[in-house]
């Protein structure tokens, strides 16, 4: 791996921010913005889905 890709934060009313990255190797990263060195990964489809339901007031609570 040559290293984590972040896009620039996503942040909603009132919760915390978090960022999305990828690899060259085409993995996807997730991580509360300011915190890049400890963050989750998986599949870009499983992280798509969890911003979906995040922005959809589904789990916002997990952020």
């Amino acid at each position: 791996m040559t290293g984590i890709h972040w896009e620039e934060p996503f942040c909603g009313e009132g919760n915390n921010c978090f960022r999305l990255g990828t690899d060259n190797d085409g993995n996807a990263y997730i991580a509360v913005a300011g915190q890049e060195e400890r963050y989750l990964t998986d599949s870009r489809e499983a992280l798509l889905a969890l911003v979906r339901d995040i922005k959809a007031g589904k789990a916002d609570h997990l952020v």
